[in-house]
């Protein structure tokens, strides 16, 4: 079965970007947990500590729709981290791959080992 990764890239706030890490760490990523949603990566980029991406998975394209549909509409996010974390965000972009469940697993593997 072929899986769906999304890449989100946020263009941050100059100097937010230790901020919006702690955000997402502290906030977001036990949120995004506790709605079963596949978080498979997320930090800063390397070039740019003003730079961060998420990397979720899905099962399908509806799946993705309907998961960030419930989990952006939900009292949870709305009422919880949503205005601090916009806040520090000037722009983002998604981008979506297929990818074999192979593939996957093989970069969750190689994702957790560089961020030891």
């Amino acid at each position: 079965m072929n899986r769906f990764v999304e890449i989100r890239s946020y263009n941050l706030r100059p100097g937010s970007g230790v901020a919006f890490h702690t955000l997402v760490s502290e906030k977001s990523l036990p949120l995004l947990r506790k709605w079963n949603i596949d978080v498979l990566a997320e930090g800063p980029s390397l070039h740019d500590r003003d730079s961060y991406f998420l990397m979720r998975v899905y099962d399908s394209l509806e799946q993705r729709q309907q998961s960030q549909d419930e989990f952006y509409g939900s009292a949870d996010w709305r009422q919880g981290p949503r205005e601090a974390i916009m806040a520090l965000i000037e722009s983002h972009t998604s981008v979506v791959v297929e990818l074999s469940e192979e593939s996957v697993a093989a970069l969750r593997a190689s994702l957790a080992s560089s961020h030891r």
